[in-house]
């Protein structure tokens, strides 16, 4: 064999295993797995909560950019948007989907796939709603956070009859477009038995317009109070509808601290940072070989009772001292 030729297969060689380096070192990259992040809520209101997910995560080893990938679809209380999105997660393929800010979220995955596991953040009467056969054993491909719907609602009612002790007229509010529509009343229904003296009047608002409807007939009726639970749609509209209590002079209980951080009145509920966390956990878990099939619905262990002094103020009240003994969190 000449010189030429010998220097022609040297060359050959080299070009040939330059090229067969990189290639090889990109198959051995590992594919990190992805987590869709499915919402009824909007990135705004999630801001607070979505530290405690990535938090749980982390408790598992899973790091956001480092060895995990997060795809978010918000719906910002849309819930006709929910189908599309959770149908698109499914198209890419994500490794597990964690459905957010309650049922809407849930149902919508729930109906994309019965094989990629799904994490809902809260659902009341997730058994009802079809998300899972039992709480002890989902059975299938989801499982999640559930509370205590009827029995919060109804200590609402209660707190807020003691701050106003006088109230004949407690108006209850629901989002009639909400999957766990049902669940609200009998919520209300609890409500009514659990507070003798007072006439409990749920109020239905799905859109703007109704929602400054509701407070102006809650005025007319010079209700003694106004309870919140924690629902996507309304948890969207968090500020108008604390601006609207306070110009009414209507005072509001609300189920998440979020809305007294927003200057509401008061919150009683469990913590939504802590079911976040927790879902996480359950995320991670899953990502590391775990079913869901095989990790029970988790009900919320951690209630927070959140008074905001200042929004009392402005509605010419004070909290009885027994009831700021009890709070967890006293915003001045």
């Amino acid at each position: 064999m000449g010189d030429n030729m010998r220097r022609r297969e040297f060359i050959r060689a080299i070009v040939g295993s330059t090229v067969a380096w990189p290639l090889a070192a990109n198959a051995q990259q590992p594919t990190m797995p992805v987590i869709g992040f499915l919402s009824s809520r909007s990135a705004k209101d999630s801001a607070n909560v979505l530290a405690a997910f990535r938090e749980g995560l982390g408790e598992t080893g899973f790091i956001e950019g480092k060895n995990v990938v997060i795809e978010f679809r918000w719906a910002d209380g849309r819930y006709d948007q929910l189908a599309g999105m959770a149908d698109d997660l499914v198209t890419r393929r994500v490794a597990a989907i964690f459905a957010a800010g309650g049922p809407p979220a849930a149902v919508a995955a729930k109906v994309a796939t019965s094989t990629i596991p799904i994490v809902f953040s809260a659902a009341a009467e997730p058994v009802q709603l079809g998300l899972v056969a039992s709480l002890n054993r989902p059975g299938g491909n989801v499982t999640g956070m559930s509370n205590f719907a009827n029995e919060l609602w109804a200590k609402n009612v209660q707190l807020l009859k003691e701050l106003v002790p006088a109230a004949s007229v407690i108006g209850y509010l629901i989002n009639p477009a909400s999957p766990n529509a049902e669940s609200y009343l009998k919520g209300a229904a609890a409500a009514a038995l659990n507070v003798t003296g007072t006439d409990i009047r749920v109020f239905q608002a799905s859109t703007d317009a109704e929602l400054d409807e509701t407070f102006a007939s809650l005025a007319t009726l010079r209700a003694g109070g106004l309870v919140v639970p924690n629902e996507p749609f309304l948890d969207s509209k968090r500020d108008k509808i604390v601006a609207l209590s306070e110009r009414h002079s209507i005072p509001a209980i609300y189920t998440i601290r979020e809305y007294v951080l927003a200057g509401g009145l008061m919150s009683y509920g469990p913590s939504l940072s802590d079911a976040y966390r927790k879902s996480a956990v359950y995320l991670g878990r899953i990502l590391k070989g775990d079913k869901p099939s095989d990790l029970p619905v988790q009900q919320p262990t951690k209630f927070e009772l959140v008074v905001n002094l200042k929004a009392a103020k402005a509605l010419g009240m004070e909290f009885p001292p027994t009831l700021l003994a009890r709070a967890d969190e006293v915003i001045e």
